[in-house]
């Protein structure tokens, strides 16, 4: 029996950008076929509250905010499936993939919209807390914690920019660096190491993040690691900014992408170096991260593909 399925459209990943760029396409009559991957919805279906996506003015959960695109996806004729690409060949058209049941999908176009995944520390604390003090985005979830006393873990670009971020809206923010160094740019050391809000703790490690689900993170113990002095500070915040890795591992390097693995798009819109493929999403965004900003890709993406179609 020939488990075979032809689309016009492949979609794959199901996040802001995924699921937009299912709408989109749907409403094109393309019949496009979304894979959800490993995540349905995506990052923000583990996101207790949103607050900053228009058309929700007193916020929505991510778990329903998500739900509600994948429903309004599938309004307009998108078969939505459970599971993940597996392999794709993007060598010729129509494209060939083939999911994790096996399942064989040919393809007139390819969007790939498999977001990126935030890296972490690897402690077991962090894990249980994450959403509930633990975040890995500071504009996403800095107002939550406007007049409070924040941790935020790294020494790069991001870590900093997320520090100078929430030093507007916090009392204090804690800047965990394990050297004795920062690894950002000098301008962006300079707004840390001015700004009076802001508290390097220098050759730190996070042992602990500390806190329960009653209450939510309440602090973080530390451990110098040139001294062994063993440091604990108060926080009801903590933010990893240690990096982010696209999920593009299935691709097996069809795509350009950059010194970080991020996929590279050709010109203002959402083609790649690859005729009929597309990307959208955190996948090929490494500056902003923000929902609102991948729903808007993915548009972008289904019209790219309308007219690739049509041309």
């Amino acid at each position: 029996m020939d488990n075979t399925t032809h689309t016009r459209c492949l979609i794959i990943g199901s996040g802001p950008a995924g699921y937009t760029c299912g709408i989109y396409t749907g409403r094109a009559d393309l019949h496009p076929i979304i894979y959800e991957g490993t995540q349905p919805g995506g990052q923000l279906t583990i996101t207790t509250e949103i607050e900053n996506f228009p058309g929700y003015p007193d916020g929505v959960g991510g778990k329903a905010m998500m739900d509600d695109l994948r429903k309004q996806a599938q309004r307009f004729g998108a078969e939505v499936r459970s599971g993940y690409i597996d392999k794709i060949d993007l060598s010729k058209r129509p494209f060939s993939a083939v999911d994790d049941h096996g399942n064989r999908v040919t393809a007139d176009t390819v969007v790939v919209a498999t977001g990126a995944s935030a890296r972490w520390l690897g402690l077991e604390s962090e894990r249980r807390l994450y959403g509930q003090g633990v975040s890995a985005c500071a504009t996403c979830d800095g107002f939550f914690y406007k007049g409070q006393d924040v941790a935020v873990v790294g020494g790069g670009d991001t870590a900093c920019e997320e520090a100078t971020y929430l030093s507007t809206l916090c009392r204090k923010v804690y800047l965990i660096v394990r050297r004795d160094e920062l690894r950002a740019s000098k301008s962006m050391q300079h707004k840390v190491l001015e700004n009076e809000h802001i508290e390097v703790l220098w050759n730190c490690v996070t042992k602990e993040v500390v806190g329960n689900d009653m209450d939510g993170v309440t602090g973080a113990d530390l451990e110098n690691v040139k001294t062994g002095q063993q440091v604990h500070i108060d926080v009801s915040g903590f933010f990893v900014a240690i990096g982010h890795t696209p999920n593009t591992t299935f691709l097996d390097g069809q795509l350009q992408v950059d010194e970080a693995g991020y996929i590279k798009l050709n010109g203002t819109g959402c083609a790649t170096n690859v005729k009929g493929v597309f990307a959208a999403g955190d996948v090929c965004d490494p500056h902003y991260r923000q929902a609102i900003v991948a729903a808007g890709r993915g548009c972008m993406a289904a019209m790219d593909v309308e007219r690739f179609l049509n041309s």
